[in-house]
């Protein structure tokens, strides 16, 4: 008497069936494989608007750099790097409160206790940062300072905001952090070379409040209008380029290659590579979820 064979069954859970292996596929199996399903046709005019905010970004960090190097040569003052950090202070809030559209008052106000509490605490803890790298010559703290201001730049999140951002439902990812605890170090590095206390402390705010606040407001300024974000972009590109030209020449043709780099070369990059993408999709690929899982 003959036994029919069963039949192969398409299932998740269940255990090996009698007759087949476990790795056994059937004849449809490679009939649900899909190519290049998710290959996303990217237009070079975008990317190259979306590569704007790495530029933005880019020529922030420069201006830093210039501060820190007119301060370090004291052609900049305490006075006017403390009047620089309330001017910094106060178009940071009229920003905020022109484009962010879940600022409410007690959010406001609750950033404005923060600042004053870190503010108070800075200038306390001043003249210890004063005295931080006494004992460390000044060509190991220009290569670790340079090495912490690449590794920023490295990991910082062009996309989205140092900090969590009004209304914003996600937190910023480990690399934003440690991207900025790599700023924040490079910024006491440079601070700890100055001569007196109140500059310490009027260099370490300055710098602080750029690289924790400027990704903020440039966020909600992109949110807010993708337009104003670029004629903002643009204009920044044009003061950091002229303001490199009359430091050092050649710092000016590096900075301006650069820009050149990430706005042109990259994005014309990307495109061309798409060319040779290959993506296989098919019923061996793990299951996704089709939302978001929030608070």
């Amino acid at each position: 008497m003959e036994t029919t064979q069963r039949r192969w069954r398409k299932v998740a859970y269940g255990g090996m069936q009698p007759g087949f292996d476990d790795n056994h596929t059937d004849d449809t199996f490679l009939q649900e494989m899909v190519m290049n399903a998710n290959v996303v046709k990217r237009d070079m005019l975008k990317v190259m608007l979306d590569s704007v905010s790495i530029s933005q970004y880019l020529c922030i960090v420069a201006l830093v750099v210039l501060v820190w190097a007119h301060t370090l040569n004291s052609t900049i003052t305490e006075n006017f790097l403390i009047i620089l950090n309330i001017t910094l202070v106060g178009s940071g809030f009229f920003i905020l409160l022109l484009t962010a559209k879940m600022l409410s008052f007690k959010l406001l106000l609750n950033y404005a206790i923060k600042i004053s509490f870190f503010t108070t605490g800075l200038y306390v803890l001043s003249p210890i940062y004063h005295t931080l790298t006494r004992s460390i010559s000044s060509d190991s703290i220009w290569a670790l300072t340079t090495s912490l201001l690449i590794l920023h730049l490295f990991l910082h999140n062009y996309s989205g905001s140092t900090i969590k951002a009004p209304g914003a439902l996600e937190n910023p990812n480990l690399t934003s952090n440690i991207s900025l605890n790599a700023s924040i170090v490079a910024s006491l590095l440079i601070a700890s070379r100055l001569p007196s206390r109140l500059l310490v402390f009027a260099i370490i705010l300055f710098s602080l409040q750029v690289f924790l606040f400027a990704p903020l407001i440039t966020y909600c300024l992109k949110k807010y209008s993708f337009r104003l974000h670029l004629l903002f972009s643009f204009v920044l590109m044009a003061i950091t380029l002229a303001c490199v030209y009359r430091l050092h020449k050649l710092l000016f043709v590096v900075l301006l290659g650069l820009l050149v780099f990430v706005n042109l070369v990259c994005p014309y990059w990307l495109i061309r590579i798409q060319e040779y993408k290959f993506e296989i999709n098919g019923p061996w690929d793990e299951a996704k979820l089709c939302f978001n899982i929030t608070d």
